[in-house]
């Protein structure tokens, strides 16, 4: 695949690194996206092009994830490889040149070919950039649906979109040695956190978010086109600043990792004992107990994205000064745009075949 452009000044005081070459996309790269256990390694190619990474893993390991139960050798060599030690926490912050270049990089291939995503009625967009995007979250995996609308938000309209994600996918262990140290920070994750929230919005950041927070991924196969309750924070703050809530509709998201279930007190249990945010209990576990790279990767699906009208959620616009105080009424225009979210994706479902 050809890039016709690459992002001018990566090297800053957020990139340390090394080449000013673009990536170029080889026979091994397509090799990673088409056999799920090299996601991993193709995430980790690419920040190794850009940044300086000598905690990073390296060719052999990279190697031993594409074999079964490679990945716990590779982690075991890796960690005598560093003294003992997890890699070292890095101060990052994001910078949309490096989004740039791993956007045009390494997600265009997946996008188009893979999850073949499109975006629908992209002119109900509003013309201001002080937008909250509000999208029904779905998958039990790696947040792929985020990602790939970011992608394409930033393709189709030069919108430079920065997801809020859950504290997980920035410090759990697991994540730690997974991808690099500052990741998801540099490439525009947003702890999903009220302050780190208020903050972007001081910012004029343009926000992906999912009101159903993670009881949208965790809800299971059963109640895949379900919405789940909305968390109210993102109306209150939204309203505070002045910001556009945009609806958007994702048809598609639930097969990224199809067939999950949702035991809740075993699910607990581990969440416990693990620390992760849901643990999707499905035929594809025992897969990736024998390749843990496959964490970050998803089911093929057909993704598509629909922005619905901004007058649709007028309803739940700014209310008067005295009532924004009310939490209760704040909760009750959260679920309002719920319900004609569900709505949206009833009537969706029976337009797209699932």
């Amino acid at each position: 695949m050809q890039i016709n452009r690459h992002p001018k000044n990566l090297l800053n005081s957020e990139v340390e690194n090394i080449s000013l070459e673009r990536y170029k996309f080889n026979w091994f790269d397509w090799f990673c996206v088409w056999y799920p256990p090299g996601w991993l390694v193709l995430f980790n190619r690419h920040w190794r092009h850009y940044h300086k990474d000598p905690d990073g893993w390296n060719w052999f390991e990279y190697l031993l994830f594409l074999i079964p139960t490679g990945f716990y050798i590779a982690l075991f060599l890796r960690w005598l490889r560093l003294g003992f030690r997890p890699p070292k926490q890095r101060d990052s912050a994001f910078n949309p040149q490096y989004q740039q270049a791993f956007r045009e990089e390494i997600l265009a291939p997946i996008v188009k070919f893979y999850f073949r995503a499109e975006l629908h009625l992209s002119e109900n967009l509003p013309t201001s950039k002080n937008i909250i995007f509000a999208m029904n979250h779905a998958g039990m995996c790696f947040p792929w649906d985020f990602v790939v609308l970011g992608y394409l938000l930033a393709e189709k309209k030069g919108l430079i979109v920065q997801p809020l994600a859950g504290v997980s996918l920035f410090e759990h262990p697991w994540m730690i040695w997974w991808l690099p140290s500052g990741w998801s920070r540099v490439l525009g994750g947003i702890k999903a956190q009220k302050k780190d929230f208020q903050s972007a919005v001081e910012q004029n950041r343009i926000l992906l978010y999912a009101p159903e927070g993670l009881r949208g991924p965790s809800k299971g196969w059963g109640k895949r086109y379900q919405l789940e309750k909305f968390d109210p924070s993102f109306i209150q703050i939204g309203q505070k600043n002045h910001m556009k809530i945009v609806p958007v509709i994702c048809i598609g998201n639930e097969n990224l990792h199809p067939w999950t279930i949702n035991i809740s007190k075993l699910q607990r249990r581990l969440q416990n004992l693990l620390k992760l945010p849901f643990l999707p209990l499905s035929p594809l576990l025992p897969i990736f107990i024998l390749f843990p790279s496959m964490g970050v990767w998803a089911a093929k699906s057909r993704l598509h994205y629909f922005i619905e009208s901004w007058i649709e959620a007028e309803a739940i616009k700014s209310l008067e000064t005295t009532q924004t105080k009310s939490r209760k009424k704040i909760y009750c225009q959260a679920q309002k745009l719920r319900a004609q979210m569900q709505e949206q994706i009833n009537m969706r479902l029976k337009l797209i075949k699932p």
